[in-house]
C-alpha cells in the first residue's frame, strides 16, 4: 500500500506539469484551432530565463526570498514576450492559409528555438538551483512529495482554476469565447481579433514558463531539449483530455502522470512512454474528442 501511494503522488506531480503546458496548448488550439509545437520551447527558455537570472541574482547578492520572486517574474515575461513574437512571426502571416502551413510553421519555430538556445548556451545539462525551500509535513513520503512537489500540483489546481474564472466571468473572457466560436462574427461586433489571439499566446506562455521553473527546480537540472520531450508529452495530455478544454488539460495531465507513475512502478521505466502514448491511441481510438472533450458537428 506504501509504494502505491508513493506512485500515486509522484505520478500527481509528473502530472501536475503536464497540465501547466497543456493549458498553453489548449488555449491556443480553442481560439485558433492550431496546435503549437514551439509551445515545449517556451517552456525550455522559461527555465533557462529562471536560471540565469537566479545566478545573476546571487552574484550580486540578493537575498533567498528576492532571489526567488525576482528570477521567476523576469522569467515569466521574458517568455511571455517570446510567446508574443512567435506568434506575430511565425503564425500571424499565416492565419488565412491551409491548415497545414502554420503546422510545418510551428515545427520550424520548435526546431529554430531548440537551436537557438544549443548555441547561446550548451548542449550539456546544466545544475538548477532549488527555488522552493524544503520542509516536512508527509514525513514518510518526502522522497517522493515534498514541499516542491507541493507547491508543483497546488499552482496546476489554481492555475485552471484562475483561467477558467478568467475565460468565463471576465470581458476579455468572452471576446476569447466568441473569437474561438466564430471570428470572423466576433470581428464584427467590435472584438480586435488579433490582440486577442496575441494575449491567448501570451497567457499559454506563461503556464510553459511557470511549467519549466517549477520542474527544473524539482528535478535540479536543464538543457536545451528538455522543452521538446516536455512538449509532445503535454501535447498528448491535452487530447487525452479534450483539446480546448481547460478542465480536460488538468485531467489529462493527471491521468497520463499516473500511467507513466504506474508504468515505471509495476513494469519497466523503459515501457513509460509505450504506455502513455498506447493510453492515447485507445482514447483516439473509441473517444476521439477527449475524456471531457465534446464531439462537434460540421454543418455543410
Amino acid at each position: 500500500m506504501e509504494y502505491f501511494l508513493q506512485l500515486l503522488l509522484g505520478g500527481l506531480t509528473r502530472g501536475s506539469i503536464y497540465a501547466l503546458i497543456a493549458l498553453g496548448y489548449t488555449m491556443v488550439y480553442g481560439i485558433i484551432e492550431l496546435i503549437n509545437f514551439a509551445h515545449g520551447e517556451i517552456y525550455m527558455i522559461g527555465a533557462f530565463t529562471a536560471l540565469i537570472m537566479s545566478s545573476v541574482l546571487t552574484l550580486y547578492g540578493f537575498n533567498e526570498v528576492s532571489i526567488i520572486v525576482l528570477s521567476s517574474l523576469i522569467a515569466l515575461i521574458y517568455s511571455s514576450a517570446y510567446g508574443f513574437t512567435v506568434e506575430k512571426i511565425a503564425y500571424k502571416p499565416l492565419r488565412g492559409a491551409p491548415r497545414l502551413s502554420p503546422l510545418i510553421s510551428a515545427i520550424g519555430m520548435s526546431i529554430f528555438l531548440q537551436n537557438y538556445v544549443l548555441l547561446a548556451q550548451t548542449s550539456d545539462f546544466l545544475p538548477f538551483p532549488t527555488l522552493i525551500p524544503e520542509f516536512n509535513f508527509m514525513k514518510n513520503y518526502e522522497h517522493v512529495f515534498g514541499s516542491t512537489e507541493l507547491v508543483i500540483v497546488v499552482t496546476t489546481v489554481l492555475v485552471m482554476i484562475l483561467l477558467t474564472i478568467l475565460i468565463k466571468f471576465t470581458k476579455i473572457g468572452r471576446a476569447m469565447r466568441a473569437t474561438a466560436q466564430d471570428k470572423k462574427m466576433a470581428m464584427l461586433v467590435g472584438i480586435n481579433v488579433n490582440k486577442i489571439i496575441s494575449v491567448t499566446f501570451i497567457i499559454g506562455s506563461v503556464m510553459a514558463a511557470i511549467g519549466g521553473i517549477l520542474i527544473a527546480s524539482h528535478i535540479g537540472q536543464i538543457n536545451f531539449y528538455i522543452g521538446f520531450i516536455a512538449g509532445i508529452k503535454a501535447f498528448t495530455a491535452a487530447v487525452l483530455g479534450g483539446i480546448g478544454s481547460i478542465p480536460g488539460a488538468v485531467l489529462g495531465g493527471f491521468v497520463l502522470g499516473w500511467t507513466e507513475s504506474f508504468a515505471t512502478g509495476y513494469v519497466s521505466s523503459d515501457y513509460e512512454d509505450v504506455f502513455a502514448f498506447a493510453l492515447l491511441v485507445l482514447i483516439l481510438i473509441f473517444r476521439p474528442e477527449g475524456i471531457l472533450g465534446k464531439s462537434s458537428s460540421q454543418k455543410v
